[in-house]
């Protein structure tokens, strides 16, 4: 199980997503700057225990209606190779691990294959904050595929049942900046 350190990063992770989020074609924000805040998340292991996942979800309320964005990261001590440029978020000091490359983890196949785990009921959610701690709110819905599906990430969250897909998908939640908890479609699994 993952541990989470007590420490500082430098610059932070809401720093860091600030600066990349309104460059991302999904964003739905027009003009300024984002002001974002945590809203929720969950991690996941790695099991070789080398790079750190987390799905964190912001909400940015610069706009007219607070937009809830899921934003999944990876952590490494090393630039990851054969990704594209602007799959780097950023980098960062942490007090503990020193300089760490944090990615969108669409781009990383350690996020992308224990989120697939994940759908086909092979790993667990743990809490976002806590080390060793399982999150019972993430519960995956549906059958998931035994041969190791593909995965398509919700960016821009929806709270409700808007849509209840057919296949595995994952369900999860946030909290909205006037304190009103949310749940929705995080991710579903998707055929290669």
């Amino acid at each position: 199980m993952a541990f989470i350190h007590r420490t500082t990063m430098t610059p932070g992770k809401l720093e860091l997503i600030t600066g990349w989020l309104p460059k991302q074609s999904w964003y739905a924000g027009t003009g300024g700057a984002p002001d974002l805040t945590r809203a929720g998340g969950f991690r996941l292991d790695d099991p070789e225990g080398a790079v750190g996942i987390e799905f964190m979800v912001v909400v940015d309320s610069a706009g007219p209606d607070p937009v809830a964005y899921l934003v999944p990261l990876s952590y490494r001590d090393a630039a990851l190779e054969g990704v594209p440029e602007a799959a780097l978020v950023g980098t960062s000091e942490h007090g503990v691990l020193g300089t760490r490359w944090v990615y969108d983890g669409v781009h990383d196949p350690v996020v992308l294959a224990q989120l697939s785990a994940l759908l086909r009921g092979e790993a667990n959610p743990q809490h976002q904050s806590l080390s060793d701690t399982p999150d019972p709110t993430v519960t995956v819905h549906g059958a998931g595929s035994g041969d190791g599906p593909g995965v398509r990430i919700r960016r821009v969250l929806r709270a409700g049942a808007d849509e209840q897909p057919p296949s595995a998908h994952l369900v999860a939640g946030w909290t909205w900046p006037d304190g009103a908890a949310a749940r929705g479609v995080f991710a579903v699994a998707a055929p290669r």
